[in-house]
């Protein structure tokens, strides 16, 4: 290589006037006007505009005649200011250019299959994803990448001014599945065996606290081998924390000043702390979700004991199934059109159908004033109270309800809720709403399984309060878990953990975990356990959708350098692929093939 990169184009400004340096990078666009060459040439900083003039020197102009799109060089030549009018002020070095006095062609390319100086959101994201190196090179193609790097810092930045150490946890561990399926991984050295990638470092973290290690943090790849579900990766990246003699207090406060600091340290901005608390039955009740997003109002309201005497067939059936009516406040009215297009999303999530009251509060008749074909089933007393229960202000809206089991109208009334949000643009741009959601319950009952499961993880702590519920009522437990919902997606999740062994079996047996089974899978955490474990609890944040949240992007594989698609493949290497057979013999997978004959 006979030119050497002296400076990124990034770090040039008018200071350098006058003066001589090297740049290398690729060739984003290429204009010649004859006697003159301009190309505009990137590295990952910034982008240039090189001129080849031929009086300057005819052997360099012709080399650069026969450069192209997309070809590596590096550039020698005087930095000038550029002509008065053709300055660009959408680049940082738009006001200088370089004059060519040599050139090194490193490497040509061929033509691109998309072109990277235009916006590439046209662009299919299978094509994106197949030549995910080409759009990274497009100039804002890193720029996530480059912000994920200095999240990624700043978080080290902080953890480690507040006395925590970063260390590791094993990738090649044991499958202890209580939830998602584990990748696993035979082992050529003990036929038979397996070891396990791991779905988050969970039990380690704990033996860390065990160890003494008082705070510990990782930015840690984590594995769930989950069926396909929309903007979910096999494959994801997590802050993961804990601390010993903590309660939930102190690890809700650390993470809001975390995110702070984060905020204001990538984004420039400032959050309003603390972030308010919401409990999980609160959230279930007023949002639908225990995932809320608090940008906007419309909550719902339970309106069983209002519709409690009403004859409509529909309400009553639900009501004396055990169900309940739940309703929610649209701050508009709706075309038939359109109320149509809302009663089939409500019954593909699964209600039986969507009701509907249109009300105007300047009507001065019944008729004018409530419109839907279900008001004949109601005392105007009963209407009016609706008008009080959801406070309208507004001249003119619409009301829905849901008239089913809670789970169903909740599920319902949830989601119409976000999708009236957006459809009326009531959800405020540029805003980040952060809420904590507490109090979850320990267990559900899985009627699959028939058995009780956890909702978080079978080593949270249950609240202290409500132990005595263990022995008698254990679906009324509540959690000692906290989960941290930023726009109304979920980023991050934790909670105090059970450090003694007898409180852990007992949870283990409720679950019903034999004693065997727990030694088999949780053997080393119950010994641990018996070692002196201090009280502790963690939280873990999904890295990928924080930064997709604080980018405004809408997918998590917008901030994967190398993501999989929805169906787990990944389009630039072709895995999942297969693999010799010689290799699977070698691994004890196909026992026997080896001895079978072949077949033509």
């Amino acid at each position: 290589m006979r030119l050497k990169r002296e400076v990124y184009i990034g770090e040039l400004n008018k200071d350098f006037i006058g003066k001589e340096v090297t740049v290398s990078g690729w060739v984003l666009r290429r204009r010649d006007h004859g006697g003159i060459i301009f190309l505009d040439l990137r590295d990952r900083s910034g982008l240039l505009q090189v001129v080849f003039e031929e009086d300057i020197d005819q052997e360099v102009h012709n080399l650069a005649d026969s450069i192209r799109i997309e070809y590596v060089v590096s550039v020698r030549g005087k930095i000038r200011k550029r002509p008065e009018g053709m300055e660009n002020p959408k680049i940082s070095t738009g006001d200088i250019e370089l004059v060519a006095t040599d050139v090194e062609i490193h490497n040509t390319s061929k033509t691109p299959p998309f072109p990277l100086d235009e916006d590439l959101s046209e662009v299919s994201e299978a094509l994106r994803l197949k030549y995910r190196y080409l759009e990274m090179r497009s100039p804002e193609g890193l720029t996530p990448f480059i912000f994920r790097h200095k999240v990624n810092h700043s978080i080290r930045e902080f953890l480690n001014s507040r006395g925590f150490l970063e260390i590791e946890t094993p990738y090649l561990t044991k499958s202890t599945p209580e939830g998602a399926r584990d990748y696993l991984v035979p082992s050529r050295l003990y036929p038979g065996k397996f070891y396990a990638l791991p779905q988050s470092p969970q039990l380690f973290k704990q033996i860390l606290m065990v160890a003494g290690v008082d705070r510990y943090y990782q930015i840690v790849r984590c594995f769930r081998d989950e069926d396909l579900r929309a903007d979910r990766q096999p494959e994801f990246t997590q802050l993961d924390m804990e601390m010993s003699f903590v309660e939930e207090q102190d690890v809700m406060a650390l993470i809001e000043e975390l995110m702070s600091y984060i905020f204001e340290k990538n984004l420039g901005i400032t959050l309003s702390t603390p972030f308010p608390v919401i409990t999980f039955e609160k959230a279930l009740e007023e949002y639908g979700t225990d995932r809320p997003d608090l940008r906007f109002d419309l909550k719902l309201q339970n309106l069983s004991e209002l519709f409690k005497d009403s004859s409509f067939k529909v309400f009553r059936g639900a009501l004396d199934a055990g169900g309940v009516v739940k309703g929610l406040k649209a701050p508009a009215t709706f075309s038939r059109k359109e109320l149509e297009d809302l009663t089939k999303f409500a019954q593909d999530l699964g209600a039986k159908g969507l009701a509907w009251i249109k009300y105007s509060k300047n009507g001065k008749t019944f008729e004018e004033k409530w419109n839907s074909p279900i008001v004949k089933f109601f005392e105007p007393s009963v209407l009016e109270r609706l008008v009080e229960v959801f406070k309208v202000e507004e001249e003119q809206v619409t009301f829905f309800f849901v008239a089913d089991s809670k789970e169903i109208a909740n599920l319902v009334l949830g989601e119409l809720r976000k999708h009236i949000a957006n459809k009326l643009n009531l959800i405020p741009q540029g805003v980040f709403t952060f809420t904590w959601v507490v109090d979850f319950p320990l267990f559900e009952w899985d009627d699959e399984e028939n058995r009780l499961v956890s909702v978080h993880h079978p080593f949270t702590h249950p609240k202290e309060e409500d132990l005595p519920l263990l022995d008698t009522d254990p679906l009324k437990v509540r959690a000692r878990a906290y989960d941290l919902v930023l726009n109304g997606i979920e980023v991050g999740g934790g909670s105090i953990r059970i450090h003694r062994k007898d409180l852990q079996q007992k949870i283990f047996k409720l679950l019903s975990i034999s004693e065997e089974e727990a030694e088999e899978k949780f053997g080393f955490l119950l010994n641990a356990l018996e070692f002196g474990a201090p009280p502790h609890g963690g939280i873990a944040f999904g890295l990928d959708r924080l930064i997709m949240l604080m980018l405004g992007k809408k997918s998590i594989r917008e901030v994967i350098a190398f993501p999989k698609t929805q169906r787990a493949q990944c389009l630039l290497t072709g895995a999942p692929a297969e693999v010799k057979i010689e290799q699977i013999l070698e691994l004890h997978l196909l026992p026997g093939w080896e001895k079978k004959p072949k077949t033509e």
